[in-house]
């Protein structure tokens, strides 16, 4: 390649055009600038004697010899091969420092996409299952295998993991150092967590520098502690929760088990005791303990209900029902609690109807009434409203109590959590409302709250609109 663009210049400068010497020795040392960008500097230097040969050769007197005859041209010859071989030199060594700049571009490039990936794992076996998948796609190695000191065992992946040197791997580990097979062209990285070796890795089929192979060794470390961490930052949220929900229980059966039991033990009391007592004042003994004992009955039921909601095992009889019917039913259910209790019903004329359980939806309702009425005075009245939104039908239930604070409200559905100014005020569980929240949620709808301190709540929740019913001309 060099002998041909020699010669095309001398063809170029012998018998196209005619230029001085000083423009030839330009010409020539520009192609060997050029040849030592391309192919390095082995060829450009051949090609800088080769073009010192020709110059003096084709256009230095005499020419068609390689006799000098002007002294001062061994100056010009030995300046212009200095210049060509310096020149060829310094462009070879960018050209060089230019791909090494690439390289690592490229590499810190993997080492981000692999970063990334790392970060996307939360769980620490399906993070050391996917180790050597990350290091196998964002490498374009052949084979990938991590070795965990602590549980001693091998993660791999790849068409030629089966074939990786376990024992170099843990040699790997056990020296701490990066040892390079180039034989098998295989890689062995220890995996340090600070100064601390927990593992290694062996990578083969990849082009990688140490310092990407020590930073691939870290970045694995820094992801599994992460996991870790991560893990163990999430089996102590659910200890936490876990024992706030045993408080809440606790202190559910401190207030709401115990008054009943109370009563009747009473009841029970009075009515063994010697002391003559009418038929009236046993009858109302009796009744104290009938009620108490269906309160007690309802409290069990409801802890049932919340068990069996949790567990999936809620069967639904989906169907097109209008949202008046789901109405009626709550009011009519809840009629003896609201006995006294003005009610102002709201419903938008031509609703289409939901695609929802009428008994599930009823018993939905009927949790936001019995809260309302509770929790605002016998004097105010409670507001039932439904209307169409969007694609679904939104019901609400305002009452006129002392409303709830912001705090509050993000956690008046949990279990077992009542309003801190109130649980010892009101009877209950704190189960209602997490129970309509989870019958609402399994047909496909939402609830929620507004509230405001001083004016009272709007408990609202949304079923989808039957939609065969809505298409249907």
């Amino acid at each position: 390649m060099s002998l041909a663009v020699v010669a095309g210049i001398i063809f170029a400068y012998r018998q196209v055009l005619h230029v001085n010497q000083t423009t030839v020795a330009l010409s020539f040392l520009l192609a060997i600038l050029a040849v030592s960008a391309v192919w390095g500097m082995a060829v450009s230097v051949s090609m800088s004697v080769l073009s010192v040969l020709a110059f003096n050769y084709f256009f230095l007197p005499p020419m068609g010899t390689f006799t000098i005859a002007d002294p001062q041209n061994w100056v010009a010859l030995f300046a212009f091969l200095v210049t060509s071989i310096t020149g060829s030199q310094l462009s070879s060594r960018i050209r060089k420092e230019a791909d090494e700049a690439h390289q690592r571009r490229r590499e810190v490039e993997r080492l981000y996409r692999f970063s990334r990936q790392l970060l996307g794992e939360g769980n620490v076996i399906q993070l050391m299952n996917a180790i050597p998948d990350y290091i196998v796609e964002s490498f374009e190695a052949g084979a990938a295998e991590l070795f965990l000191a602590q549980k001693d065992k091998f993660y791999r992946s790849g068409f030629g993991a089966a074939h990786m040197d376990e024992e170099k791997t843990k040699l790997a580990f056990l020296h701490d150092e990066v040892n390079t097979d180039t034989v098998q062209s295989q890689y062995f990285v220890p995996v340090r967590l600070g100064v601390r070796p927990i593992g290694s890795l062996a990578i083969s089929g990849a082009q990688l520098s140490r310092q990407s192979l020590e930073a691939l060794g870290t970045l694995v470390a820094i992801a599994i502690e992460r996991a870790r961490a991560v893990e163990q930052l999430g089996q102590t949220e659910a200890e936490r929760q876990g024992e706030r929900l045993k408080s809440a229980l606790l202190d559910s059966i401190t207030h709401d088990f115990r008054t009943p039991l109370t009563s009747m033990k009473a009841a029970v009391t009075s009515l063994l005791s010697p002391t003559d007592a009418d038929s009236a004042q046993s009858r109302e003994l009796l009744t104290i303990i009938d009620e108490e004992c269906d309160r007690l009955n309802h409290l069990v039921e409801e802890a049932g209900e919340m068990a069996k909601l949790e567990a999936g095992e809620l069967t639904l009889d989906l169907a097109p029902t209008g949202v008046e019917h789901i109405i009626e039913a709550a009011l009519s259910h809840c009629k003896s609690a609201l006995a006294g209790r003005r009610v102002e019903l709201r419903v938008a004329p031509g609703l289409p109807p939901v695609r929802a359980d009428l008994e599930r939806a009823k018993e939905a309702l009927v949790q936001l009434i019995e809260n309302a009425n509770l929790y605002s005075p016998r004097g105010q009245p409670i507001t039932i409203t439904a209307e169409l939104t969007g694609d679904t039908v939104t019901t609400s239930v305002a009452d006129r109590g002392p409303g709830i604070d912001d705090f509050e409200q993000t956690m008046i559905f949990d279990k077992f959590y009542r309003g801190k100014d109130q649980r010892y005020l009101v009877r209950g569980t704190g189960m209602g409302l997490p129970i309509a929240k989870a019958i609402i949620a399994a047909q496909q709808g939402n609830i929620s709250v507004t509230s405001q301190l001083g004016h009272g709540s709007v408990f609202s929740f949304t079923l989808p609109v039957d939609r065969v019913q809505r298409e249907t001309p």
